[in-house]
C-alpha cells in the first residue's frame, strides 16, 4: 500500500460563541493514499470546512497533527506552512474565487508566478491544462465571459497549477446545475487519477459521492467510514 499523502490525526477544534463552547472536531482522523479520491458527507454545520481548512493548513487545530506525505505540519511556522500549501496542496470552492480583472490564462499563471516559475513556463502550463479541461478556445476570456462551469474548470486548472500532491474541494459543484456538474465532475476524477491526486471533496450530493474510491462522514466530530 502506498504511503499516504494526507494524514489527519486526532483533530481537534472548538470554538467560542457568546460564552458557549462548541467542539465541532472531537478527534477526528483519516488517510488519503495517492490516486484516491474520497467523498467527504455529513450535514451543513457538521465541520466539513472546518476540516478541509485544516487539512489545508489555511488553519490550525486546537489538537492533533496534519501531515502532508512525511511531513508533520503542526510544528512548522506560518511561512513554513505557506511554503508547504504553495508545493502540495491545491484548493477548489464552491464558488469559483477567479480575479476578475485577469482573463483565464492569467489567472491559471497567477499561483505558477508566485511560486517562482517564469511567465514563459507559467503559460504553457496554464494552455496546457486549460486545454485537457476543454477550454483552449476560452483561455484569453476573463470570468465574466465565462458560464458557471467554464469559471468552475478554470478554478480547477489553477488548483492543479503547481502540480499539488493533494485535491482539496469543498463543494465543487454545488452552485451549478445538474448538467454541468456532470461535466466538471468527470473533468476532475479523469485529470485528478492521470496526475496520481489524493482527493479529498466535501459533497452534500449522494450520487457523486458513491462514484469516488471512498465515503468518510463527519459525524458528532469524527470521521467515520461508509
Amino acid at each position: 500500500m502506498s504511503d499516504p499523502a494526507l494524514s489527519l490525526d486526532g483533530l481537534k477544534r472548538v470554538f467560542v460563541q457568546g460564552g458557549n463552547r462548541i467542539e465541532v472536531l472531537r478527534g477526528a482522523s483519516l488517510r488519503l493514499t495517492p490516486g484516491e479520491l474520497v467523498a467527504l458527507v455529513g450535514p451543513s454545520g457538521a465541520g466539513k470546512s472546518t476540516l478541509l481548512h485544516i487539512a489545508g493548513l489555511l488553519e490550525r487545530a486546537d489538537a492533533g497533527e496534519v501531515s502532508i506525505g512525511p511531513l508533520a505540519c503542526g510544528s512548522m511556522s506560518d511561512s513554513e506552512r505557506t511554503a508547504l500549501r504553495r508545493r502540495h496542496l491545491g484548493f477548489v470552492y464552491q464558488f469559483h474565487h477567479l480575479l476578475p480583472e485577469f482573463s483565464a490564462i492569467e489567472n491559471v499563471m497567477l499561483p505558477q508566478m508566485i511560486a517562482g516559475r517564469t511567465r514563459a513556463d507559467a503559460k504553457t502550463r496554464a494552455r496546457e491544462l486549460l486545454a485537457s479541461l476543454g477550454l483552449a478556445e476560452r483561455e484569453s476570456y476573463r470570468p465574466a465571459r465565462l458560464s458557471g462551469g467554464e469559471q468552475q474548470r478554470v478554478a480547477f486548472a489553477r488548483a492543479l497549477a503547481n502540480g499539488p500532491s493533494v485535491l482539496l474541494a469543498d463543494e465543487p459543484t454545488g452552485n451549478l446545475d445538474p448538467a454541468t456538474a456532470e461535466v466538471v465532475f468527470k473533468s476532475m476524477v479523469r485529470i485528478a487519477k492521470a496526475a496520481g491526486l489524493a482527493a479529498l471533496v466535501a459533497t452534500h450530493n449522494p450520487d457523486l459521492a458513491r462514484r469516488m474510491d471512498r465515503t468518510l462522514t463527519l459525524r458528532d466530530g469524527i470521521v467515520v467510514a461508509d
